[in-house]
């Protein structure tokens, strides 16, 4: 692992756009719970690659990688409901679901390098 803090992990920044993305998008959205739980399921991508990265050992990151990859797909999950749901467009969610998928995929690289 060539990192000296979990601000350099671009699975972290990336997840960190994505945050802030699904806060904005669903800000004015008067489903509270759906906006709570898709925002705290995008917060937890990012908070658990943080907090893996600190614990300072590869069994443990891989550990807390995997929960943020599992929220990863819960985001990605709820996008599609969002647009069922017609609370997005399809425009905005092709482009959530593109920032999602692309996370989870460097999350699962990462997941592999530490093997």
């Amino acid at each position: 692992m060539s990192f000296n803090k979990f601000e350099d992990i671009v699975a972290w920044q990336k997840s960190r756009l994505l945050v802030v993305a699904c806060y904005q998008v669903f800000r004015s959205l008067k489903d509270y719970s759906f906006k709570d739980q898709i925002c705290r399921a995008a917060v937890s991508i990012m908070n658990n690659i943080a907090e893996g990265f600190e614990r300072r050992g590869c069994k443990e990151f891989s550990h807390f990688l995997y929960i943020s990859k599992s929220s990863c797909a819960e985001v990605q999950s709820m996008l599609y409901l969002a647009y069922d749901l017609k609370y997005i467009d399809e425009d905005t969610f092709n482009q959530l679901l593109d920032q999602a998928t692309e996370i989870s995929r460097m999350i699962f690289g990462l997941i592999r390098s530490l093997k």
